[in-house]
This record gives structure tokens, C-alpha cells and sequence, in this order.
């Protein structure tokens, strides 16, 4: 639940500072970014033109990048980027653990902001919500899986003995 309320702050901060401006453009620096929608993302899943999202709440909200230029110089090969190109890439970008350089690199490649519908948002939040409660399990099981290894050690030192 608090997940879900730290998504939907930092989406209402973007839409609130997006609704200040008439031609629904964010400033960021000296940067104007442009609103684009998840439709508009997915039509941009070519070798020639991908685009992708990255971010979510803890880190400044979901962005759109257009990596187009970068496919073939991709460390992980342009297939990676082309398989979610169109597309929602932040959890893949965020499960590899990139380094600072390549964050750096992400930087260079940002064209806007993601815009999503309060039907999107709602999706998200529940996305997010799922994901932490599948996290919070997932600690449950390496914690049993603890407990047979040691009990797997004290059988066996007990049969040697």
C-alpha cells in the first residue's frame, strides 16, 4: 500500500507540474520534455526506431527514451533492447543492476515523459503492489530454504558422529 501511495504522489507531482504548462510539456534543466503516451510509446519497437520506459516511482516517476541510436553499441547485444522495445523496460533495466555509467548513457537518449491515463495509472499501482508482495514472499522462501540447509548440515554432522 505504501508503494502504491509513493507511485501515485510522484505521477500527481509530474501531472501537476505538466498541467502548468499550456502545451503539456515538463522543463527539466534547460530540457523541454514532451508527454507521450503508452500507445504512442508502442508504436516504436523497430531496429530503426525503439523507444522504451524506464522509472517508476522511487526514482522520479517512468520516462521515455528513444535508444534507436544505441542498439548496436547495447553491452547486452540490440536483441535485449528490441524485445521490450514499445514498451514498459523498467523492471528488466532495473533487475540487471546498470551501472552509473550506463545510467549516465540512458541520460542521453531521454525524450520525454510518460503520460498514462488514471486507468494506467490504477494498472501500475497494482502492478507495483503485486510486485512488493511477490518480494516480500520471495523473502519467506530463501528463509526456509536457510533453515533445511542448517538442518541438512546438523543431520549430517550428527550421522558422522
Amino acid at each position: 500500500t505504501q508503494l502504491v501511495q509513493l507511485f501515485c504522489r510522484a505521477h500527481t507531482r509530474i501531472t501537476t507540474q505538466t498541467q502548468l504548462s499550456t502545451k503539456q510539456t515538463i522543463i527539466m534543466g534547460e530540457e523541454t520534455l514532451k508527454e507521450i503516451t503508452m500507445a504512442e510509446v508502442a508504436q516504436h519497437k523497430t531496429e530503426t526506431d525503439c523507444w522504451v520506459i524506464i522509472g517508476n516511482a522511487t526514482n522520479g516517476g517512468p520516462k521515455v527514451y528513444d535508444v534507436s541510436s544505441y542498439l548496436d553499441d547495447h553491452p547486452g547485444g540490440a536483441e535485449v533492447l528490441l524485445d521490450v522495445g514499445g514498451g514498459d523496460a523498467d523492471m528488466f533495466f532495473e533487475d540487471i543492476g546498470h551501472s552509473n555509467d550506463a545510467r549516465e548513457e540512458l541520460k542521453k537518449h531521454l525524450i520525454g515523459i510518460l503520460k498514462l491515463s488514471p486507468e494506467e495509472m490504477a494498472a501500475k499501482a497494482k502492478e507495483a503492489e503485486e510486485a512488493a508482495k511477490k518480494a516480500a514472499a520471495g523473502g519467506g522462501n530463501m528463509g526456509m530454504m536457510l533453515i533445511v540447509v542448517v538442518l541438512a548440515i546438523i543431520i549430517g554432522y550428527m550421522k558422522m558422529m
